[in-house]
């Protein structure tokens, strides 16, 4: 099973080594993973081929038609990795946050988000620009990680009756669509100036988005 080069991702020692079987594949699996994310942040996802990803991530065709079943089954894995990589990192930090008051809470949360963001890149550019152009399936999975963060905002804020929730769901859906412009223009630096613009506005709206800025 051959690897082919050109990798910019960490590969297996040459030769011989003391890895299992499964520890191969799902190196191999986690190459291909990342790879399918930078190789996007170049071409799109329409416009790269299973060959740039092979490619990055220095695997054969045969070992990646061993993991997955097409290119599109590869982003969907590609974007299920990347959204649980956000989720575990904001509920982390939620844990952390138990005590907090609530701008503290609010602003470590964004902080943890952005942070998440710029930190990985190419991943963020995937599960939130390529992801429409990635077809009905992946777009659902977008949209179930729209509702999954909708419940942090309103954790975050306090939300307690419908019309909190649903003007969570509002604010949420507002963040969304700032972060992906930043994302899709290269422009990480300024969300740092969002997030302090986002705390003031839930400062100023008293119990609009929930209860945590009543006062």
């Amino acid at each position: 099973m051959s690897e082919e080069p050109g990798s910019t991702l960490r590969q297996l020692p040459r030769g011989r080594h003391r890895l299992s079987r499964e520890e191969v594949v799902a190196s191999q699996r986690e190459r291909i993973l990342v790879a399918m994310g930078e190789a996007m942040c170049e071409s799109g996802y329409v416009g790269t081929p299973v060959a740039a990803v092979l490619k990055r991530a220095g695997v054969s065709r045969e070992t990646f038609y061993e993991q997955f079943r097409s290119k599109e089954d590869c982003f969907r894995a590609a974007f299920d990795r990347a959204s649980k990589l956000l989720s575990d990192r904001l509920q982390d930090t939620i844990a952390e946050l138990a005590d907090a008051d609530a701008p503290t809470r609010m602003d470590r949360i964004l902080t943890a988000y952005f942070q998440h963001l710029i930190d990985d890149p190419a991943a963020a550019r995937l599960f939130l620009v390529e992801v429409y152009a990635a077809g009905p399936a992946a777009i659902a999975a977008r949209m179930d990680l729209q509702h999954r963060f909708v419940t942090v905002v309103a954790a975050m804020l306090g939300a307690e009756t419908d019309e909190q929730r649903f003007a969570c769901a509002t604010l949420a859906a507002a963040i969304g669509a700032m972060v992906t412009g930043k994302i899709s223009g290269g422009d990480l630096d300024s969300l740092w100036e969002l997030k302090d613009q986002l705390i003031a506005l839930a400062q100023r709206s008293g119990t609009v988005y929930g209860n945590a800025f009543a006062g």
